[in-house]
């Protein structure tokens, strides 16, 4: 069996192959059960968190488990350790044990990407982005391997932090004006796709703001009573998720909405695997918003680890 650490699983990915792989493992055959997420001290703000999550497809077996301390930044230490266990589907032998960490960075920013191929528009030149965290280069990078963006925003609570993601970022890609920006009328309105991924509990920007023909992706947020966008947003947009059944039991960006009985679960129109399968349509006209919720799913895990497996061999 393997032991796939972090840089090893950092040296192999790349976005365009990860897409692909997730687009046709979407697109096939799998299960998935309901993840378990548990609140090591249920009512406690802090939303410590421990979670599993398995899946498996006519290939391999995974199980991923990580833990979630979201004021773990005060003490030094990292919010997110995670690890995947892969397993053969022949035969039930373990494969490799993988760094899910780092597989959860590439997967969420390619699971967000592989959205945006459906449902942002073609002809998308302005990313307004929200964060300036862990996966705020990764989430950037894989939306700009999809779309031909001129202009990034990007909006964040720590300006150190957004100064130096815009340099590492403008480095690499110098044919983009990388911006700092604030969440205004003007920036809002402007944008063609936003892209949010933070731990804010309430609604990042004005959805009476949201123009028509963007593309909104809501990654950061996996609790029932928070939200980083308004209902206004989600009312106004053709709404897909990764996964039905863990959105609805997570996120408050619909749970909200459909609590004010402004929204309710029919009105979604399809999860990740219909975009990919065509069961579902994505983006049919220029002046749709669409909106893609995301709380991760399994499947996107083994996919990730289970393509770094491969390139290892």
């Amino acid at each position: 069996m393997k032991i796939i650490e972090k840089e090893q699983v950092l040296s192999s990915l790349s976005f365009d192959a990860l897409i692909n792989a997730l687009n046709t493992s979407f697109a096939g055959n799998f299960l998935m059960p309901q993840r378990q997420v548990f609140e090591l001290q249920p009512g406690d703000p802090s939303h410590n968190a421990f979670a599993v999550l398995p899946a498996w497809d006519e290939e391999v077996i995974g199980v991923k488990s990580f833990t979630y301390f979201p004021q773990n930044g005060e003490a030094g230490f990292e919010s997110l350790y995670s690890k995947i266990m892969l397993f053969d589907r022949a035969h039930g032998v373990p494969l490799a044990l993988v760094d899910g960490t780092s597989v959860t960075l590439w997967r969420t920013a390619a699971v967000s990407a592989l959205a945006a191929c459906y449902l942002a528009r073609e002809d998308a030149e302005h990313l307004v982005f929200f964060g300036s965290g862990n996966l705020a280069s990764y989430m950037i990078k894989a939306h700009l391997s999809v779309r031909s963006y001129r202009k990034v925003t990007i909006i964040g609570r720590n300006r150190d932090k957004v100064d130096s993601l815009i340099s590492q970022l403008q480095s690499e890609f110098n044919h983009v004006a990388f911006v700092v920006g604030q969440a205004d009328k003007e920036t809002i309105a402007s944008a063609c796709t936003i892209s949010c991924a933070t731990g804010s509990p309430e609604p990042l920007f004005d959805g009476s703001w949201v123009s028509a023909g963007t593309h909104i992706d809501l990654i950061g947020n996996h609790h029932k009573h928070c939200r980083e966008c308004d209902t206004q947003t989600v009312v106004h947009s053709e709404v897909f998720v990764d996964g039905l059944t863990n959105v609805l039991n997570e996120a408050g960006e619909l749970l909200i909405p459909i609590a004010e009985g402004a929204f309710s679960q029919q009105q979604i129109k399809g999860e990740l695997a219909d975009l990919c399968a065509n069961r579902v349509s994505g983006r049919q006209q220029q002046s749709s918003i669409t909106l893609f919720k995301s709380v991760g799913t399994a499947l996107s895990d083994l996919v990730a680890a289970n393509l770094v497996y491969k390139l290892s061999q």
